[in-house]
């Protein structure tokens, strides 16, 4: 079979998937359809990120992933196979990346040098902003992530960063002190909130940045996500309680951008739907 048909087939497949969920939400069939959708989202999926559930505690949502897991699906992204996703994004930006970039830019240029980024992969950010960004000498950039994406991240490092400025930690209180925290993507798998991570912090950033984040306007909860390698506790945070807790913290945002191609459905949830995800750049106030 040829490449090209294989990848026709895929979207008929998606196509079908995506009709059949739509049918299953129609109220006389809700009441079988709910458990059988269950049965679907524990295999492994290869056609996008599928969604289930919805909860209002990590551990709530954490407990049911463990109830869906088995060897082929575990409920941690702390896997083999997270360590080789995204590897494309060494190569080049997404243009989602852009007005990340543009403040990154700006603060280095400000004299930031302390940059702690939070989920922050094998260093995507890092190698894909250097090719637009020249870094100055003492700048150091370090990235918290799962034990064996770091392992993976400081072995590509070796070779990839002949000057040492990229550095893995394991711990995320590691930010103490950073003059900013950025964050592409990872704020939803995390246990704890981003509120919650900077009171732990002595010495909180005074710029915090992240992007790809989905905020609902109203509502704080948790679903369930499948990525094909696992399934997982996924946070969606209000983005009205995120800025008024950020504001109480002393952080007022300087720009916002938002990203309407990205969105999320938890089927049997409408009212949980998210239709676009977001990025925001909090400045903390002198005192």
């Amino acid at each position: 079979m040829s490449a090209q048909s294989h990848a026709g087939q895929g979207r008929i497949k998606q196509a079908m998937v995506h009709l059949a969920r739509e049918a299953m939400e129609l109220p006389g069939l809700r009441s079988i359809a709910k458990p059988m959708y269950r049965h679907y989202f524990s295999k492994p999926y290869l056609h996008g990120n599928i969604y289930y559930g919805r909860y209002t505690r990590y551990e709530d949502a954490l407990l049911d992933a463990e109830r869906l897991s088995s060897e082929a699906l575990p409920a941690s992204y702390d896997v083999d196979q997270a360590t080789v996703m995204y590897r494309q994004q060494l190569h080049r930006l997404r243009a989602c990346d852009y007005p990340a970039l543009y403040w990154i830019d700006r603060l280095i240029e400000a004299g930031a040098r302390r940059i702690f980024d939070l989920g922050g992969h094998i260093g995507l950010a890092y190698y894909g902003f250097s090719r637009y960004i020249n870094y100055p000498a003492g700048l150091t950039w370090n990235v918290h992530d799962l034990d064996k994406v770091v392992q993976t991240g400081r072995m590509i490092a070796v070779r990839r960063d002949p000057l040492g400025q990229l550095r893995f930690v394991h711990t995320a209180e590691a930010a103490d002190g950073c003059d900013v925290l950025i964050s592409t993507g990872a704020l939803q798998y995390l246990e704890y909130s981003l509120p919650e991570l900077l009171d732990r912090l002595i010495a909180p950033p005074r710029h915090v940045l992240f992007n790809l984040t989905p905020l609902h306007p109203t509502k704080d909860f948790f679903t369930l996500q499948n990525l094909g390698v696992a399934v997982c506790p996924y946070r969606v945070q209000s983005d009205e309680a995120l800025v008024q807790a950020m504001a109480q913290r002393g952080y007022q945002v300087r720009d916002r951008w938002e990203l309407p191609e990205r969105h999320l459905r938890i089927p049997f949830e409408p009212e949980y739907d998210v239709h676009a995800y977001y990025g925001v750049y909090f400045e903390r106030q002198a005192v």
